[in-house]
């Protein structure tokens, strides 16, 4: 086959994995969310509403390693759908999803914290908590390569990885993070 039908598998299983993974979070999350499974814009519910925000932060986040890597943020590999799209963030981003941004927003409403809509969004009160928990987890230390190292240094670390990865220097290992 072609790349492109060997992207279109790689998708659809990255689309039933996302769908399992979030009927299963579902069932972790206060009845008073009423999470029903993943929307992104506009955000059917509170839950969504800090998934969207803290996946744009770390989207920043990551753009940003991939650019000090030496990286074009355009060039990726599976979401590649449409010109403009900055589909190396998205493919790079999946790797950090779960660890930065899903851990902290469970957390927040398993913790019974006041999260706020206004006009179909998170209030400024609810967006300035969840940024300052997710930066805080950023700076969090996990361990890498047999050391305790800062999320937010190994999100640089992995974009440098990828960059020897595509120059052929080096195989590319996904960074894994217990829970």
């Amino acid at each position: 086959g072609n790349i492109q039908d060997l992207t279109g598998s790689f998708m659809g299983w990255e689309g039933n994995a996302s769908k399992n993974y979030f009927s299963v979070l579902a069932e972790l999350i206060p009845l008073n969310y009423k999470f029903e499974g993943r929307s992104s814009r506009p955000a059917k519910d509170a839950f969504n509403a800090m998934l969207n925000y803290g996946y744009a932060i770390l989207a920043h986040q990551v753009e940003t390693a991939l650019t000090l890597a030496g990286l074009d943020p355009f060039g990726g590999f599976l979401h590649v759908d449409r010109p403009g799209k900055k589909s190396l963030v998205f493919d790079f981003i999946e790797e950090f999803r779960q660890p930065v941004v899903d851990r902290v927003v469970i957390a927040i409403v398993n913790k019974g914290t006041e999260v706020a809509m206004a006009d179909g969004m998170l209030d400024v009160e609810s967006r300035r908590n969840l940024a300052a928990k997710i930066n805080e987890r950023l700076e969090a230390a996990e361990r890498f390569q047999a050391k305790k190292q800062r999320l937010k240094t190994i999100i640089q670390m992995q974009a440098r990885r990828i960059a020897t990865f595509l120059r052929n220097e080096a195989k590319y290992k996904p960074f894994v993070c217990g829970w």
